[in-house]
């Protein structure tokens, strides 16, 4: 029975929550520090996006 229940991953909710949260959290800091710099074009947004998916996504599978 041990042995059946490592096999199994278990995904919480918490570890979604988290995510998404540090995920926002990372996008508005980008976008802050953006405007503080005068780096407001697009693809620097875009980038912003990105790096947050990524930070969003590492927070939701480390923490599986």
């Amino acid at each position: 029975m041990a042995a059946r229940l490592q096999g199994e991953i278990k995904k919480g909710r918490a570890s979604l929550i988290g995510g998404i949260a540090v995920g926002i959290a990372v996008l508005v800091l980008w976008v802050a520090i953006a405007r503080d710099l005068g780096l407001t074009s697009p693809a620097t947004l875009l980038a912003g996006f990105l790096a947050a998916i990524a930070v969003a996504a590492w927070i939701r599978l480390a923490d599986l």
